[in-house]
């Protein structure tokens, strides 16, 4: 099962084993982890899962569709490493993803 390590905006880290299938998203709402609001509950509308990849983790994911971008575009303190985490699904291949949760004043 893969491990998600999600470095919260207290400073705080998290390691989480989330099911092949689930987002990077659904492991943080699960675990009451605090950061990822998800608002839209994983339908790419509202760019309140907004996290940063950790350079060893982009290859983990495809790119970005035209849809996350544009909800990417809007948001302050966006990297290029900048996900959403509802659509950073994983799969059989994914071993360890290392992600940073913003804080919400960034």
């Amino acid at each position: 099962m893969p491990t998600v390590v999600y470095q919260l905006p207290d400073g705080s880290t998290s390691s989480v084993d989330v099911p092949v299938g689930q987002s990077v998203m659904d492991g943080s709402v699960r675990n009451n982890l605090p950061g990822i609001v998800a608002e839209c509950g994983g339908s790419c509308s509202c760019a309140t899962c907004h996290v940063f990849l950790d350079d060893d983790s982009i290859a983990a994911f495809g790119e970005p569709t035209l849809e996350e971008q544009d909800l990417l575009e809007f948001l302050d303190g966006v990297q290029p490493c900048s996900r959403l985490a509802c659509q950073l699904v994983l799969t059989p291949d994914v071993g360890t993803v290392t992600v940073t949760v913003p804080s919400s004043d960034a």
